[in-house]
């Protein structure tokens, strides 16, 4: 039981070296106001509770007045004016309360850049919770005996029971993490991106204070528009690096070369830039990052990563999470870091979110060509095609096979038809999954969830449809949760320049056809970027960040014996059938590493999750 009204505990939790990293955690209860300054245990460990007090250790910004206390994450950039000056001369937190105090559940849209931030107000108990657009600094909350428990992470939220959220694991399963609001933990969910939460007499209420608007603008010239966005980029790099020891992180990609780059014009020297290859056919892009290293002339940091180096990460990495997280190219992420790292560098720049904002995702020309099937006429698809293609004996003709597969696929609507790729659904969930596990779950929830996220953006043309349903569950969900846990784990910061609220605001306002122009990816980002970028990197075609991680499994003992254990252990929880676990790790991963490879792993990274969280746990 919570026994103080207000609570929060020392707001830091040391990661490897010696950096230590924010973290906001507390209650509110609408019983047991704050009374006068003689609280000095309110925040534990960090501040007095004083009139006019205002702190700023470790990130975390606070100020009380009277009964309103403020705790802030993050660089908040106000407009000009009397936000923006109270910011200057007296702090965020200052300004954040007297955001709050005039504008209510509007206060966060007063901000840009990233932050978090909570408000509570010990004359009536009530509070304020709120994350930036895309939710980079992450709040979680829960109700319980009439408190309001929040916290950065959903395993610190000070709630007496954790007891894990069978939907959530399900969810895991189905998507390799958890989207928002749910988290890991019954009863504790995760602030949305963009969103605002209000919690009074004992009810809390969440709601959007940020609505992406798609407004094409017709008279924006082509010529100018690439000079505009240059100038965003150079404007988004140069403020992230106004302060500490910047590196970014160099795939080869344009994303991450464009930041590399303009970070070295930003510094005017040499930028540290950081790569990862593999040893592996098919999965190393290293080329590619030594092209763009060449042409910005940055000082470059190559590592190749090594069956070794993911038997130390995985179960780090897999136990610094609040909950189970399943993206596999998480742990080079946080080799990368680490030795950026040990090189000094405290602030790494990320490519994240060129892909979602200028449509370079190579699903989007894909989805656009089972789109064609919607101009045939509704009387030619059922009288003569659709019969056609599914007389006895046709599936046998490779050209008609293919036809037909494209017409099955064409004639399931959006986001549905993107659940077809689902390595869940394709192996069956009743033939992965115990029946008991599955009578806990709703199985259509992942998708019923998808289809209200989609409905959103109802009347836009399909490839924005495609990008904000990409910016909660591509980008907040999964890309931006494996950079952000990553580098926290590795001790540096993260910013994303390629995500800035005036690039956002910027490609809200190009024509549909300048993101994906016929089936050319992001047409209008790389013609803005030609002649800055190296032409290769322009024109090479677009390739995950993969992890061999299948095939070093099935090749190296270590690995082997990693996966091995911890999948052997998982079958005593009652969540994956033990028969599909023998059949994973002795027919299908030697027979296909590269595709079975990827169930592996995410089982592991469930198991050495519950292993570090809730080792007990038993369906």
């Amino acid at each position: 039981m919570i026994n103080r009204p207000w609570i929060s505990s020392d707001m830091h939790r040391k990661v490897e070296g010696p950096r230590l990293l924010a973290r906001i955690t507390g209650a509110i209860s609408r019983n047991a106001p704050l009374h006068g300054a003689g609280r000095s245990n309110s925040l534990s460990g960090l501040v007095e509770f004083r009139s006019g007090f205002c702190s700023h250790d470790g990130g975390v910004a606070v100020h009380r007045a009277g009964d309103l206390v403020c705790m802030a994450l993050g660089s908040p950039r106000f407009e000009p004016g009397a936000l923006h000056e109270r910011a200057s001369t007296a702090g965020i937190a200052a300004a954040w309360l007297d955001a709050f105090r005039e504008r209510g559940a509007r206060a966060p849209a007063a901000a840009k850049g990233r932050f978090a931030v909570v408000v509570l107000n010990g004359g009536e108990g009530s509070a304020w919770l709120a994350v930036d657009r895309f939710g980079t600094h992450p709040l979680c909350h829960a109700i319980e005996d009439g408190m309001l428990a929040f916290a950065t992470r959903a395993d610190e939220v000070p709630v007496v029971a954790k007891a894990l959220d069978t939907q959530a694991l399900f969810d895991y399963l189905y998507f390799h993490m958890i989207p928002a609001p749910r988290t890991v933990f019954a009863g504790v969910e995760r602030l949305l991106p963009g969103h605002v939460l209000h919690w009074r007499d004992g009810k809390a209420r969440s709601e959007r204070y940020w609505t992406p608007r798609f407004a094409p603008d017709r008279s924006l010239d082509l010529e100018a528009g690439k000079l505009r966005f240059l100038e965003i980029v150079e404007s988004a790099v140069a403020r992230e690096t106004s302060d500490g020891q910047p590196g970014a992180f160099l795939s080869g990609g344009t994303d991450s070369s464009t930041v590399s780059g303009m970070l070295c014009r930003v510094l005017g020297r040499p930028a540290p830039t950081y790569s990862i290859g593999f040893d592996a056919a098919g999965y190393d892009e290293m080329a590619y990052a030594r092209i763009a290293a060449k042409h910005f002339g940055t000082d470059h940091h190559e590592y190749y990563v090594t069956p070794d180096d993911l038997i130390e990460g995985i179960p780090k990495v897999a136990a610094y999470y609040d909950e189970p997280f399943g993206n596999s190219s998480v742990v080079p992420s946080w080799l990368c870091a680490r030795n950026a790292r040990n090189d000094g560098i405290t602030r790494m720049l990320a490519g994240d979110g060129g892909d979602e904002l200028f449509g370079g995702n190579s699903r989007y020309a894909k989805q656009r060509i089972f789109g064609f099937y919607d101009a045939v006429p509704g009387v030619l698809r059922s009288s003569m095609l659709e019969p056609m293609l599914g007389l006895r004996g046709m599936d046998r003709v490779p050209v008609v096979k293919k036809a037909a597969s494209y017409v099955s696929q064409a004639r399931v609507p959006l986001p549905d038809r993107m659940g077809m790729y689902n390595l869940l659904l394709r192996l069956g969930p009743t033939h992965v999954l115990t029946a008991d596990f599955l009578g806990l779950v709703q199985q259509e929830a992942p998708l019923a969830a998808q289809r209200t996220v989609w409905a959103e953006t109802a009347g836009q043309p399909l490839v924005n449809r495609m990008l904000a349903f990409d910016w909660k569950y591509t980008l907040a969900d999964n890309d931006l949760s494996k950079v952000l846990g990553s580098t926290a784990l590795a001790g540096v910061e993260v910013a994303f320049p390629l995500l800035s609220d005036e690039l956002l605001e910027f490609s809200l306002t190009l024509p549909a056809e300048w993101k994906l122009k016929g089936l050319t990816l992001r047409w209008f980002f790389k013609e803005a970027l030609r002649g800055f970028l190296p032409d290769e990197i322009i024109a090479k075609k677009k390739h995950g960040f993969g992890l061999p991680f299948g095939v070093w499994a099935s090749q190296h003992a270590g690995l082997r014996s990693m996966a091995r254990d911890s999948l052997e252990t998982l079958k005593q929880r009652g969540i994956v059938r033990g028969a599909f676990i023998d059949d994973l790790l002795t027919n299908l991963l030697p027979a296909h590493p590269g595709y079975y490879g990827e169930m592996v792993w995410i089982l592991q990274m469930l198991e050495l999750w519950l292993r570090e969280h809730a080792p007990e746990y038993r369906l």
